[in-house]
């Protein structure tokens, strides 16, 4: 199964998240509370995907995203956004996320997005 890092800078969505992940099966790879520890900790846990908050603390989800493809060209990113942001989600798209997710998480989308970027 997929190898997958959560990075969300609210403890209890990347639980959430963790807890729908590790019931179906994926493998935690690691877990970072803002865009700048995704990105150190990306190359060491090499997970299979990143399930990324857009708005973050210290450095976003899309310059996050646009820094770890710009270590790993081929990494698969799937962005988390709350209601009403679009115009990043749009963003994220362009800088090469593969889909969106959107919050409050539903436990089928998640895993259908999941499902679609690694199988």
């Amino acid at each position: 199964m997929a190898k997958i890092m959560i990075c969300d800078d609210a403890a209890f969505m990347r639980m959430m998240i963790k807890d729908i992940l590790t019931k179906n099966g994926y493998e935690i790879a690691a877990e970072a509370e803002n865009g700048q520890k995704a990105v150190e900790k990306y190359p060491e846990a090499k997970p299979d995907l990143v399930l990324m908050d857009i708005t973050m603390p210290e450095m976003d989800g899309i310059e996050a995203l646009k820094k770890i493809k710009a270590l790993d060209p081929g990494a698969k990113i799937i962005m988390c956004s709350a209601m009403g942001q679009q115009a990043m989600v749009i963003e994220a798209i362009q800088a090469g996320a593969k889909d969106f997710i959107v919050k409050p998480f539903q436990a089928e989308r998640v895993l259908e997005a999941v499902k679609k970027v690694v199988g």
